[in-house]
Order: structure tokens, then C-alpha cells, then sequence
């Protein structure tokens, strides 16, 4: 196991269980919990004749520079337990093809070669292109796939926010196109239509490997669970036992007390992604700048304190987050109206009346939005 990480936005979507028991990465760990396991299912089916909360079970690994879980509930662990292992397994392959931070991945591959010649794609990363450049038509390039040399000009690729000078930020922007990437479907290639441009996954990496993980469980014949990827991405298959709720609760943070929601929302066969830059970013003559850049301007996006998406899928979800954060309110409001089964909620900074200000999109309040009422200081 690894050491655990200092609370951040990461840590706000996990969810409090009965019961739970980390997992390592290998079969012994689970055969070493494996009375703890039979214990929880005893706690279950006590609750559950208890009509209480059903006790739940959380295995988590670290890919992708953050970590991965899976949560489930305690009666289903004969089938789960495994399933859930497999979906790690799956995830971990899943890094070794999309990171950019390894020399020896396809998505590398494709950097080297898609500007000389039609680079061939495995099927699954050739759809997350093709989604990746719908969403990015869909947003009018608020989210772009080619956008890595901006992260590099900030410093935020490494982490090492740093005020980028200009001729090189000029540079780097003029690198950004989605556009120059082109995808033949037929031969289900990928060539660059420019040498300059290069592709990565970040802002949606996460949330393509919880939809691998999710069609992994229901494989297995897992109905009911929870994954998440570093706090900020999510995927819930069908219910959160022992909640009113028709789905799985999963809260949003109170912009000024992190101990608090805001609110809850009911996720149901669907994925949630979160965007902001609370964490990551810098300070520089009193101005901060954060890590989520604007593709069409070249510079840290700013009026969001956060921005949460929800759609069919995690991909969907992850891409559309760091999306709504860029275009804040009125362009989200239009695709929102335009993409009906799509919803989101944004925190922006508020005038003189409101610390922050809400604006929710397709979510029915009561049924798919829950607020916190008296929250808004």
C-alpha cells in the first residue's frame, strides 16, 4: 500500500463506509483480509435487516498519479472482490498505454510517428480520440487534447508552476489545435497534420479507465459500486444500498469550509468530473494562477472556484469538467440547453451580496441535485 495522500479536493468524493478494507495489489493481500471480508458481510446483513445503511467495502491502487477505488457493499463481495481486483489490473494496462509521463506507451508512439505517417490505434483509444474531438468541437476547443505544450510553458506538466515568458507562451499556443489531428475511422488510424502537434489524455484519462473498470464489473455480474479516480473523477453503477436516494450520493465541497457540502448529487449508471484549481497552481506578484488553462487564450482560466459535470460516462464527465470551468457560466448554460443529458454544477466567485454564487444545469432539484441549505457564506 502506499502512504496516504494529504487531503485536498482529491479526498472530498470519498465516501464514508460502514466498513472498509483496503486491499493490496496482489491476491495474498485479499486472502489476509479475508476474515475481515466475512466480518463486514455479517455487518450487512445485520444492517440490512436493520433497514440501515448497508456496510461497504473499498479496494484501492495507485495509477495514473493518484488513486483508484472501488466500493461496493459487503454482501457482494464473493463476486466483487475479484472483479474489483481485475478492474485495478485493467487500469494499471490502461496507464501503460495512455501516459504521457512514460517513454514506452502508445500514446507516445503516436507523438513520434503521427506527423510523418497514419499511425494504426487500438480500438478503444481510436473511440477516445473520436470522443475527444467531438467534445472538443462541442466546447469550441475549451477542452483539447493537444494542449500539452501550454502546461509545459506554466510549469504545470511537472508541477512546477512557473510564469512562462511570453515568446515561448506564443510558441506553445501556436502548437494547440485540435483540428490537426486527424482520425480515419475506416482504417482506424491517427496521423498530425502538423509536427508540432503532440496529444495526452490528462483531462480525461481518468474518467476513459473508470468506464474500462465499470464494463470490467458488470462483466463479472457486479450490479451495485462506486469507483472513483483521485477524488475528481466518478462512476456509479446502480444503487447506494440503504439510501433513499435512487443511485449512489456523492457530495460536493463548500468552497470556503471543505468540512461541509455544498450538496449532494444522486449519480446513477453515470460519471461525475470535477475541474478546479484549489490545489494546483502559484502565486506571482499576488496574483494566483492556477492549473487549468484556457487552450484558446493560452493562459490559467479564472472567475470558477470549481466546475462539476455529469454525463453518460466518466470520459464524458472528466473532459466536460475541466470544459465548464474554462467557459463558465453562460457558455455552459448554452451546451447544457443544447446536450439535455448532461448536467453541471459551477461555484463561481460571488459579488458583494454572496461569498460564491451557484449555477446548476439539467440536474432536477430534490431528485438529482441535493443543497445544503444555509450554506452560502
Amino acid at each position: 500500500m502506499t502512504d496516504q495522500e494529504p487531503t485536498s479536493r482529491r479526498d472530498f468524493l470519498r465516501g464514508k463506509s460502514a466498513f472498509r478494507a483496503l486491499l493490496g495489489r496482489t491476491r495474498q493481500a485479499v486472502d489476509a483480509v479475508a476474515d475481515s471480508l466475512q466480518h463486514a458481510r455479517t455487518l450487512s446483513e445485520r444492517a440490512a435487516t436493520a433497514d440501515a445503511p448497508a456496510a461497504r467495502l473499498c479496494i484501492s491502487r495507485r495509477a495514473m498519479a493518484c488513486t483508484f477505488s472501488r466500493e461496493y457493499h459487503a454482501v457482494d463481495s464473493d463476486v466483487a472482490d475479484d472483479a474489483a481486483l481485475a478492474a485495478l489490473d485493467l487500469i494499471e494496462r490502461l496507464e501503460d498505454q495512455l501516459s504521457v509521463y512514460r517513454a514506452e506507451t502508445e500514446v507516445q508512439r503516436i507523438n513520434a510517428d503521427a506527423a510523418t505517417e497514419a499511425v494504426p490505434v487500438e480500438a478503444g483509444l481510436f473511440n477516445l480520440l473520436t470522443l475527444s474531438q467531438r467534445i472538443a468541437e462541442d466546447t469550441n476547443g475549451a477542452f483539447d487534447i493537444t494542449s500539452g505544450p501550454l502546461a509545459k510553458a506554466w510549469g504545470f506538466f511537472s508541477r512546477e508552476g512557473r510564469m512562462p515568458d511570453e515568446t515561448d507562451l506564443a510558441d506553445a499556443l501556436r502548437r494547440v489545435d485540435w483540428r490537426r489531428v486527424i482520425l480515419d475511422a475506416a482504417a482506424q488510424t491517427v496521423r498530425f497534420a502538423s509536427p508540432e502537434v503532440e496529444i495526452q489524455f490528462n483531462s480525461i484519462g481518468k474518467g476513459y479507465a473508470l468506464d474500462c473498470a465499470k464494463r470490467s464489473m458488470a462483466e463479472a455480474a457486479a450490479a451495485d459500486f462506486l469507483l472513483q479516480g483521485g477524488g475528481s473523477s466518478v462512476v456509479a453503477c446502480g444503487n447506494q444500498r440503504g439510501s433513499a436516494a435512487n443511485g449512489w450520493l456523492v457530495g460536493i465541497p463548500h468552497p470556503s469550509h471543505p468540512e461541509r457540502r455544498l450538496g449532494q448529487i444522486v449519480l446513477r449508471n453515470a460519471g461525475l468530473g470535477t475541474s478546479g484549481s484549489g490545489v494546483q497552481g502559484f502565486v506571482h506578484e499576488g496574483q494566483r494562477y492556477g492549473h487549468v488553462i484556457d487552450p484558446r487564450t493560452g493562459r490559467p482560466a479564472n472567475g470558477l472556484i470549481a466546475a462539476t459535470a455529469v454525463a453518460p460516462t466518466g470520459a464524458e464527465a472528466d473532459a466536460l469538467a475541466t470544459a465548464f470551468y474554462v467557459m463558465g457560466p453562460g457558455d455552459t448554460a448554452e451546451y447544457c440547453h443544447a446536450h439535455p443529458n448532461h448536467g453541471a454544477v459551477l461555484v463561481c466567485e460571488g459579488g458583494e451580496d454572496a461569498a460564491y454564487d451557484v449555477h446548476v444545469f439539467n440536474l432536477i432539484e430534490g431528485r438529482q441535485w441535493l443543497p445544503e441549505r444555509g450554506t452560502n457564506a
